[in-house]
């Protein structure tokens, strides 16, 4: 006599995987809840000392909402003290299209700095913008900035220009924006 096996049938199948699926919500959920606070305060910081490398003030206060510009591309708007504006924007233009960098304008709109704070230019190429060789050329910066292949006096990074160009539109944005708030 031979044994017939019985095959589990489709809606025992789709309780399984529904089962699976509940307990790894659940779990992931659990995860997430556990760990946003922490990456939440890392964020900051990474954010607090991107500011403090672009302009050094004793305070940063976020004036974000007091921004009444149309420039879509400002993230956030700090006020540093007396000593000017931290101004976060992600330019439009780059080769990733995922570039953000924090600038620092003083109360005379020069930019006194930029950090690049998230990236994903090209390793080697792009990524170079945060490298003091590129980003030194905008301290003391004031009104339009721009590549010399644009007619500005800022040397693009070899085989990089869009990620040049659009380090250049946010030192705009964020001078444009320090002139906005006064």
């Amino acid at each position: 006599m031979t044994e017939t096996k019985k095959d589990p049938g489709t809606a025992t199948l789709v309780v399984v995987l529904f089962l699976i699926c509940l307990v790894t919500s659940l779990l992931l959920g659990l995860t997430n809840e556990v760990t946003a606070p922490f990456i939440e305060a890392n964020n900051w910081k990474t954010t607090q000392e991107a500011m403090n490398a672009v302009l050094p003030a004793d305070e940063y206060t976020d004036v974000t909402a007091d921004y009444a510009g149309g420039d879509t591309t400002v993230e956030a708007v700090y006020q540093a003290g007396d000593a000017g504006y931290v101004v976060q924007v992600s330019p439009p233009t780059s080769f990733s299209g995922n570039l953000t960098i924090m600038v620092g304008v003083d109360s005379s709109y020069a930019c006194t700095g930029i950090s690049v704070t998230s990236t994903g230019e090209t390793s080697g190429l792009g990524s170079n913008a945060s490298r003091p060789s590129f980003a030194d050329q905008f301290i003391g910066k004031t009104g339009t900035v721009a590549v010399t292949k644009d007619g500005g006096d800022i040397n693009a990074i070899t085989g990089a220009t869009i990620t040049s160009r659009g380090v250049c539109e946010a030192v705009n944005s964020a001078i444009a924006v320090a002139e906005s708030m006064g």
